[in-house]
């Protein structure tokens, strides 16, 4: 892995990605997008890991495009542009499908790309003080490979604010329009937030909970009609029979813990 990027997995299932570029406040250049798509897909293969954290060392989460590498793609081709713009919504899908429970733990900025990973997570805890904006009209261009994750995240009538003015604001407004799930003020509540998440987390089965990740991923925005509701059906009867089930169920009956919760 490079030191652009640190990994780390504890022994209960919990991974951390760290973006590791203090000095630029974790601005993504093409280096860093190919080494977080190919993180994600190691982890996706990766049946221990149940939550993924995401956090940016030093001052920011990560303030959004890296001014070299946009000073670079400016003078590419148009074919090299969509390439290059290819690339980056791949990693962000990826990193939106995973299997496993994804969070942001975000200080500082999340600007530009930086908003959009935050979009794509499940969960995202956030400083007060976090300064968000998706600030890409203010150089004459759109958020456009992040716009699907962020439309999702926090809505058309949102976005079409945010988008267009480019405009700054913080934690308790993120809040507000969906982006941020838990406000909190200082280093020492955000590792506590966490901690509390992934208490949760560790008493949930790992497949129920890519499965349940899958259900939402599937059915939202559908109509509720015949062919949903039988599909719906049709995954519980599938999960119910399943060996993970069973264990829950018998755990549960036996009073003792299940065998996916590790000390």
């Amino acid at each position: 892995m490079s030191d652009i990027i640190l990994f780390e997995k504890a022994s209960a299932g919990v991974a951390t990605i760290t973006l590791n570029r203090p000095a630029i406040h974790n601005a993504f250049d093409e280096h860093m997008i190919t080494g977080l798509s190919e993180l994600f897909d190691q982890i996706n293969a990766d049946k221990e890991i149940k939550a993924v954290v995401i956090r940016g060392n030093g001052k920011s989460f990560s303030a959004g495009a890296d001014l070299g590498w946009m000073k670079r793609a400016a003078e590419f081709s148009h074919e090299e542009n969509q390439k290059d713009a290819c690339a980056l919504a791949e990693m962000l899908n990826k990193f939106y499908c995973l299997k496993a429970l994804t969070i942001a733990s975000i200080q500082g900025a999340a600007m530009g790309g930086g908003f959009g990973l935050a979009s794509c997570c499940d969960v995202v805890i956030a400083d007060v003080n976090t300064t968000f904006s998706l600030s890409e009209v203010n150089l004459g261009i759109i958020p456009a490979t992040i716009s699907p994750f962020v439309i999702a995240a926090i809505g058309a009538r949102h976005a079409r604010r945010y988008m267009q003015t480019g405009e700054r604001f913080k934690g308790a407004e993120a809040m507000r329009i969906g982006l941020v799930h838990e406000v909190v003020t200082g280093d020492e509540e955000r590792e506590a937030m966490l901690a509390k998440i992934l208490k949760n987390v560790k008493t949930s089965a790992p497949f129920a909970m890519s499965e349940a990740k899958r259900l939402v991923m599937d059915f939202a925005g559908k109509e509720i009609n015949i062919k949903l509701r039988e599909d719906s059906a049709s995954r519980i009867a599938f999960v119910r029979t399943g060996d993970e089930a069973k264990e829950g169920l018998m755990a549960f009956f036996e009073k003792r813990k299940a065998n996916w919760i590790k000390d």
